[in-house]
């Protein structure tokens, strides 16, 4: 019996595969116009449709991304490792270095639409960290100049006003050494993390390409005697991150 013919994927994605190529080999880079549709309509002899078709994929997988009246640019980001444990441990912020220097390996990394406000405690706040108002800091990450995260962290406030966790400035080590300076250092941190489609406001805000999802992770974290000292909740371009998570059999 004859061995079956093996099945060649369809022209759009044998054009997609040739042109992911042409970026990982340099022919392409970050920011560069990829060929149209009128030019792969040209080249390869095909449809509009399908020439359409290659180019979706691309930007699918968060290869390329669509300028509206202009075409479609390469996107190309070498993804931030998010090592849930290392970069929260005590060693990290203990010894006065930001967790972002965990993520980042070097890398430059800003923050910018930083705000501070006193709000009454609401929804998931409200009941994690039990208390009827709370100080956010909600701000925005870049890394190599690109919007990556957005992050709202809570914190009672009995326990930070009048502490630097409400300045713009935290000092070294950050919150979490601020914490550890009022007496509450964390102990222990909780992560929530699933996948979604962004908001308007949020896809505004981190530059995204349409159809790019979101990692949302909602993280509480404990001190000593298991109160809750913190919730952040932030939200990351799915497409810039890889989570890493190490576990012992």
């Amino acid at each position: 019996m004859e061995s079956p013919v093996p099945h060649e994927p369809p022209i759009y994605r044998r054009i997609a595969d040739r042109l992911r190529q042409a970026i990982l080999a340099g022919e392409f880079r970050d920011g560069d116009r990829l060929p149209g549709e009128n030019a792969l309509m040209s080249e390869y002899g095909i449809a509009r449709a399908t020439a359409r078709q290659a180019l979706a994929v691309l930007i699918n997988e968060g290869v390329a991304v669509p300028r509206r009246g202009s075409g479609v640019y390469v996107r190309q980001f070498r993804p931030i490792r998010r090592h849930g444990s290392r970069r929260l441990s005590r060693e990290q912020w203990g010894t006065g270095r930001a967790i972002w220097d965990s993520d980042t390996t070097g890398r430059p990394y800003s923050v910018d639409d930083l705000t501070i406000t006193r709000e009454a405690a609401a929804g998931e706040a409200a009941r994690v960290l039990d208390c009827d108002e709370v100080w956010v800091r909600r701000r925005r990450y870049s890394v190599d100049g690109r919007p990556v995260q957005l992050a709202a962290s809570h914190f009672p406030a009995d326990l930070v006003t009048g502490s630097p966790i409400t300045a713009q400035d935290t000092g070294p080590g950050g919150v979490y050494a601020r914490l550890r300076d009022l007496g509450h250092a964390p102990v222990h941190f909780t992560e929530e993390v699933r996948a979604r489609m962004p908001t308007p406001e949020e896809s505004a805000k981190l530059g995204l390409p349409a159809g790019t999802p979101v990692i949302e992770v909602c993280r509480s974290a404990f001190a000593g005697g298991g109160a809750a000292v913190e919730l952040n909740k932030m939200i990351m371009d799915a497409a810039s991150y890889v989570l890493q998570y190490d576990f012992d059999a």
